[in-house]
């Protein structure tokens, strides 16, 4: 499929054999490149290029105090970037690869574009489940830096739909491997002596991170500081205003259900939170491009990965 545009095409390339191979030509030349990962799209680059890096700002807009995450195909190359400590090694032998990202010191000669790191002395790292990211970061033969493949703080895309209608003409490929299957963005955390802070909630929960570890979690991140990506106030946002807690629609509104509900469209009929996340932003981006003026969310418990969902509404909200 290929959307025609003045300065060039995005064009989406169903994942194989040969799509990966171009895709990581692109990747090599500096170009920014659409994948799924098991959470949302990521829009990939070199983490290595400061001008690959800078690829990526300008193709979301995206602020350059906000640090992005790089994704690695296995422990090894993890550890070549960032130094673990015996905590951060418990919980990435525990949920890796998949949807957790930690925020570890980073090595002075990891070789990362300063751009990665947004100035901080941390970097974000996450080896992801998805074999099309893993199978890029290989074929590359690069760390690679991807935030969600979409305008900055607009809606993150769960198919390569929503990326073509987010940054057509931006960037020159999107990798198609079908919808992800957990629907919002990995779990952010900074593992510490005696604690685990959690930065960003995800598919990963406080339980299960205290469970593995051992050690308490707490919210937030220092003094109010982006430390990782999705801590902006306003993020993940539609271009029409949220109402939320919805229990039934007002005139001209799109109401997004849970539950057994009158509704546009229905979350989870069975109240099933990970059926919720999955179908998230999908749900976002149907209210987004119907009629209606207004979007309107149902109530979604605050438990387990009801937490991380209600994290992302929030800041659709605000």
């Amino acid at each position: 499929m290929t959307i025609a545009h003045s300065a060039f095409s995005t064009k989406i390339c169903r994942y194989g054999t040969e799509s990966l191979r171009e895709a990581a030509l692109l990747i090599r030349a500096g170009e920014p490149v659409a994948v799924p990962t098991e959470t949302v799209y990521g829009l990939a680059a070199d983490a290595t290029d400061s001008n690959a890096v800078a690829a990526i700002y300008s193709a979301k807009g995206r602020p350059s105090f906000n640090p992005l995450i790089v994704h690695v195909a296995d422990r090894a190359m993890a550890e070549g970037l960032a130094h673990f400590s015996p905590h951060a090694e418990k919980l990435a032998e525990y949920f890796w690869p998949g949807a957790l990202t930690l925020v570890l010191p980073v090595r002075e000669d990891s070789g990362l574009s300063p751009l990665v790191t947004a100035g901080l002395p941390t970097v974000a790292i996450r080896l992801p489940a998805h074999p099309a990211m893993r199978a890029l970061i290989r074929e590359s033969g690069r760390p690679l830096a991807a935030p969600s493949a979409n305008r900055s703080g607009s809606i993150s895309p769960t198919r390569a739909e929503h990326v073509l209608a987010s940054l057509n003409g931006k960037i020159r490929m999107i990798l198609d491997e079908g919808p992800t299957s957990e629907g919002v963005e990995s779990t952010i955390v900074a593992p510490e002596t005696d604690r685990i802070r959690l930065l960003r909630p995800g598919p990963v929960t406080a339980a299960m991170l205290e469970k593995a570890s051992g050690l308490p979690v707490i919210a937030g991140g220092i003094n109010a500081q982006i430390e990782a990506p999705g801590q902006m106030e306003s993020h993940y946002a539609p271009s029409k205003p949220v109402r939320l807690h919805a229990l039934k629609a007002e005139k001209n509104e799109f109401l997004i259900g849970f539950g057994l509900m009158p509704c546009n469209f229905n979350l989870s009929p069975d109240a099933d939170l990970r059926e919720a996340a999955a179908n998230l932003f999908a749900a976002l981006h149907l209210a987004d491009a119907s009629a209606a003026n207004n979007i309107a969310v149902a109530p979604v418990p605050e438990e387990g990965i009801g937490i991380a969902i209600n994290d992302r509404l929030r800041r659709a909200a605000a």
